[in-house]
C-alpha cells in the first residue's frame, strides 16, 4: 500500500523537505488504515511494529517514529527501529531464499552503495557513492533537459531503441581503489554537452528528439557500466554465492537487464526485488524489521528519528 507523492514534487524538480513532511502527515493514517484492511488483520494480532528511524528527511521521519511509536504504545507492542536501506537489503528475501553470503548492490534517488552480506540481518559497507547518488544523477540530467521529475524512469523510456553509442562519457576512475562510486563527473559531462550544442529543454518529453534520446541513452550507458564494474570487481575478489540488486533505481530496464548478463558471466543467481518492492515501500521495512526483531532489537519510548542515521 503506497501514498506516492511523485506528481506533488514534479513541479518543483525535487523533493520539496516541507511538502513532503506534510503529505506523510496527511496520509499515513488512511494509509495504514487501508494496510491493515487489505491484510485482513488487526494491531493486537501484530508482533510488533517497525519503523524506518533513518536516515532520510528528518520531517518525514518523524511522522512514521510518532505514528509507529503511538501505536506500539497504545497496543502494548515491541517498537522495531530499522535503517532505509537495510530495508532495500531485505527486500529480496521476501519473495526468495537468498544464498549468502551475497554482494548487494543498492542504487536509489539518495544512495548509491556496496555491501557484503554474510546472512540477513549482517550487512559489511564495501563501497558508496562519493558525491551524486545515481538517481539523483537522473534526476540531474532529466531537469536539465526539462524532461520532468522523477528522471529515471522517463530516462529509462527514452533510452529505449536509442543509439547509446552516440556518446562516450568518461567513467570515474577511483584512485585509492576503494570500491566507490562518483557520478557527478558524468552528470557535469552531459552538462557542457547541452551547453556546447545549444540543446533546448524539451517542452513535451513523450515527443522528445532523437538527438535527446541518443544522449540520455549515453548517459545511462555509462551509470550502468559504473555501477556494475564495481560489483563485478567485487564479486570477482571476494566470491560470493549470489548477488542482489535493489533500491528505485533497480527499476531500470537497462541495469537490470546489464546485471543479469554480469550474473550469468559470473555463474552467480541473481536477486531483483519485483518493480513494486524496489521503490521505497512498507513491506521492504518489515522485512527488515521481522530480522531486526528476532537478533532483539527494539526502541525506547525516548527513539528518535536520525536523518544521518549509520547502518550496522
Amino acid at each position: 500500500m503506497i501514498s506516492s507523492q511523485a506528481a506533488l514534487h514534479a513541479a518543483y524538480g525535487g523533493v520539496v523537505p516541507e511538502v513532503a513532511a506534510r503529505h506523510h502527515l496527511e496520509n499515513i493514517c488512511p494509509v495504514i488504515e487501508k494496510a491493515m484492511a487489505d491484510a485482513g488483520t488487526t494491531f493486537p494480532e501484530l508482533d510488533a511494529v517497525a519503523v524506518t528511524q533513518g536516515p532520510g528527511l528528518v520531517g518525514a521521519l518523524l511522522v512514521g517514529v510518532q505514528v509507529a511509536k503511538s501505536i506500539a504504545f497504545v497496543h502494548g507492542k515491541p517498537l522495531v527501529p530499522v535503517h532505509h536501506i537495510a530495508g532495500h537489503l531485505e527486500a529480496p528475501s521476501l519473495g526468495a531464499d537468498v544464498p549468502f553470503p551475497a554482494l548487494a548492490l543498492v542504487v536509489s534517488g539518495g544512495h548509491t552503495s556496496l555491501f557484503e552480506m554474510a546472512a540477513r540481518g549482517q550487512y559489511h559497507l564495501l563501497g558508496r557513492t562519493r558525491d551524486d547518488a545515481a538517481g539523483e544523477a537522473f534526476d540531474k540530467v532529466a531537469k536539465l533537459l526539462g524532461l520532468g521529475y522523477p528522471g529515471g524512469p522517463v530516462i529509462d523510456r527514452l533510452s529505449e531503441g536509442a543509439n547509446d553509442r552516440a556518446h562516450e562519457f568518461t567513467i570515474a576512475r577511483i584512485k585509492d581503489g576503494r570500491p566507490d562510486f562518483s557520478f557527478s563527473g558524468v552528470k557535469t559531462a552531459v552538462l557542457y554537452h547541452v551547453r556546447r550544442e545549444g540543446i533546448a529543454p524539451v517542452a513535451d518529453p513523450a515527443a522528445a528528439p532523437a538527438e535527446i534520446r541518443d544522449l540520455v541513452a549515453s548517459f545511462q550507458r555509462a551509470v550502468v557500466t559504473a555501477l556494475l564494474r564495481k560489483l563485478k570487481e567485487a564479486a570477482q575478489a571476494r566470491r560470493p554465492r549470489s548477488l542482489i540488486l535493489t533500491g528505485g533505481v533497480a527499476a531500470n530496464r537497462r541495469l537490470r537487464r546489464d546485471a543479469a548478463t554480469l550474473a550469468e558471466e559470473l555463474g552467480l543467481p541473481l536477486f531483483v526485488p519485483p518493480i513494486a518492492l524496489s521503490t521505497d515501500n512498507a513491506a521492504m521495512i518489515a522485512a527488515a524489521g521481522q530480522v531486526a526483531f528476532e537478533q532483539g532489537r527494539r526502541g525506547g519510548w525516548d527513539l528518535d528519528a536520525d536523518p544521518h542515521l549509520p547502518l550496522g
